[in-house]
C-alpha cells in the first residue's frame, strides 16, 4: 500500500518523493521488515521524530507527507511532528490537512525581538510594554511594532516620548473613527517610547494571519531613530516579519494543551524564552505550574522559563481617592487587584468591572455606579477610551489609565536580566547574520 501511495503522489500529484521515514506500525510489515520494494531510500531509527528531522535536513524536501494513520500516529503526535516540521519552513501534509509554516519576511534592517502569545488575555501587551522599558532602560534605544485587530489600515506612528497621550487625547482619536485604545497606543502610553501601529485579520492554527501590514511598519520601523525592534503579537497570531529572537508569553491559566499541544509545541520551539503570566492561585495552582514548566522543558529542553503574576500600576497618583476600576482581568482576581491598589497606592476603590471588553455591561456596571467615585481607572484596552473615558469627561471627572506589572515569582532568573540576555542574544543573531550576507 505505501509503494501505491508513493506512486500517486508521483504521477497524480506530480510529487518527486526523495525518500520515505519509518514511524512504526507492524501489524502489515513482514517479519524481515523489508522495504527495498517501496521505490525510495527508506530512514528508520528507534524514535521517528529524530527519523524525520534527519531526513528532511539530509533529503532537503520542499514538504513532508503524512501517509501514518490511527493507531500507529495518533492526533496528538501528529500535530507534535507537524509542529517540528513547520519549524523546518516547510508544510506538512496528509489525506486531509495542509499545514503551512508561518511565513516570516525578512524586511528589518535591525536587530529584533518578537514577543507572540498563546492566546488573547495572556498580558502579552503588558509584557512587551515591560520589554521595551527594560531594553530602553538598557540602552538599546528600542521601538515597538504592534498589531491588532483593531489597529489602524496604513502604519502609524507615535513617539511616545513626545506626544502626552491624556484622555483627552485619546477621546479625540475614538471620536474621529480610530480604535484609540489599540496596543500600539498602549505601549506608546506605559513605555513612553516610539510606537507603530499596525493592524492583522484572521490567525491560522500556527499563527500566521489572513492578512497583515505589519511588512509595511517593519519599513517604517527601518527610517525612524531607533536601534533595535520589538515586535508585538496579535492573541496567537505571530509578527509576519522575521526576528532574531522570540519570547513565548503563555498564562498559566489556559489549558495545558494550548501552550504544548497543538501548534503551541511549534510557538515554544520557536521560542528562546517562555513568560508564565498569572502564575498564582485562583488562576492555577502549584501542581499545574509545574506540570507547565515540565511540559514545556520536553519539548525544547534548555528554554529559559520565567514566572510572574502581574500587579496594576496608576500611571496617575490615586491616593485617597474614591474609584470605579474597569479591567479585563477575571472577576477571581479582584479581591487581590483591590487590596492590591489600596495598599500599595492608597485609594478605596468603591466599584469594580471586569467587563471591559464587554461595552453594554460595563457601561450598566460604571451608571450603577455613578455618584460613588471621583476617579475612573483603567487598563487602555478594549472599551476604556469610547466608554470608560468618554463617561468620566462628560461626568467631569478624573480618568486614571493603569498599567499592569509583571513580577518575578520563579523559573530561570529575574525577568530583567532575561530580558537583557535575549536583547543581546538578538543583537548578535542580527549581526551574524550581517555578516553572512556580506560575505
Amino acid at each position: 500500500m505505501i509503494k501505491s501511495a508513493i506512486e500517486v503522489l508521483e504521477k497524480q500529484y506530480n510529487y518527486s518523493v526523495t525518500g520515505a521515514v519509518f514511524v512504526g506500525g507492524l501489524e502489515k510489515i513482514s517479519e524481515k521488515g523489508n522495504f527495498e520494494d517501496i521505490g525510495c531510500p527508506v530512514i528508520k531509527e528507534a524514535d521517528p521524530l529524530s527519523a524525520i528531522m534527519s531526513a528532511i535536513d539530509r533529503l532537503k524536501p520542499e514538504m513532508v507527507v503524512d501517509l501514518s494513520d490511527e493507531p500507529v500516529i495518533g492526533y496528538t503526535k501528529r500535530f507534535f511532528f507537524a509542529s517540528h516540521v513547520l519549524t523546518k519552513g516547510i508544510p506538512y501534509i496528509g489525506a486531509d490537512f495542509w499545514f503551512y509554516p508561518p511565513a516570516f519576511q525578512n524586511v528589518l534592517e535591525k536587530p529584533s525581538l518578537s514577543v507572540i502569545g498563546t492566546g488573547k488575555r495572556v498580558g502579552k501587551t503588558a509584557i512587551a510594554g515591560y520589554i521595551c522599558r527594560c531594553l530602553d532602560e538598557s540602552g538599546f534605544n528600542p521601538g515597538v511594532i504592534a498589531m491588532g485587530r483593531g489597529g489602524p489600515q496604513a502604519p502609524e506612528m507615535i513617539a511616545g516620548k513626545e506626544i502626552e497621550l491624556t484622555p483627552r487625547y485619546l477621546l479625540d482619536l475614538a471620536r474621529s473613527g480610530k480604535h484609540a485604545a489599540s496596543d500600539y497606543l498602549e505601549d506608546a502610553l506605559t513605555s513612553r517610547i516610539t510606537a507603530v501601529g499596525c493592524r492583522r485579520c484572521g490567525g491560522g492554527l500556527a499563527g500566521q494571519p489572513f492578512m497583515s501590514n505589519v511588512a509595511a511598519g517593519a519599513r517604517l520601523a527601518n527610517e525612524l531613530d531607533i536601534d533595535f525592534v520589538v515586535l508585538e503579537g496579535s492573541g496567537s497570531a505571530l509578527p509576519p516579519v522575521a526576528a532574531d529572537a522570540y519570547v513565548l508569553i503563555a498564562g498559566a491559566n489556559q489549558p495545558i494543551d494550548y501552550i504544548t499541544g497543538y501548534f503551541g509545541t511549534y510557538r515554544v520551539l520557536l521560542s528562546d524564552v517562555v513568560v508564565l503570566s498569572v502564575c498564582e492561585p485562583p488562576l492555577a495552582d502549584k501542581n499545574k505550574i509545574k506540570r507547565l514548566d515540565r511540559a514545556i522543558r520536553e519539548i525544547k529542553p534548555g528554554i529559559k522559563i520565567i514566572r510572574t503574576i502581574f500587579r496594576p500600576k496608576p500611571l496617575q497618583p490615586i491616593s485617597g481617592k474614591k474609584v470605579f476600576l474597569a479591567t479585563t482581568s477575571p472577576i477571581s482576581m479582584k479581591g487581590k487587584i483591590t487590596g492590591y491598589l489600596g495598599q500599595t497606592y492608597g485609594a478605596e476603590v468603591v466599584g469594580v468591572s471586569n467587563n471591559l471588553s464587554n461595552r453594554r455591561l460595563l457601561r450598566k456596571e460604571i451608571e450603577d455606579a455613578k455618584g460613588k467615585f471621583t476617579t475612573l481607572l483603567t487598563e487602555l484596552k478594549a472599551a476604556a477610551v469610547d466608554v470608560v473615558t468618554s463617561i468620566g469627561l462628560d461626568l467631569g471627572l478624573e480618568v486614571v489609565y493603569m498599567d499592569n506589572i509583571p513580577v518575578t515569582i520563579g523559573g530561570d532568573g529575574d525577568l530583567d536580566k532575561v530580558v537583557r540576555w535575549i536583547g543581546h542574544k538578538a543583537r548578535n543573531s542580527f549581526a551574524r547574520k550581517e555578516r553572512s550576507e556580506h560575505r
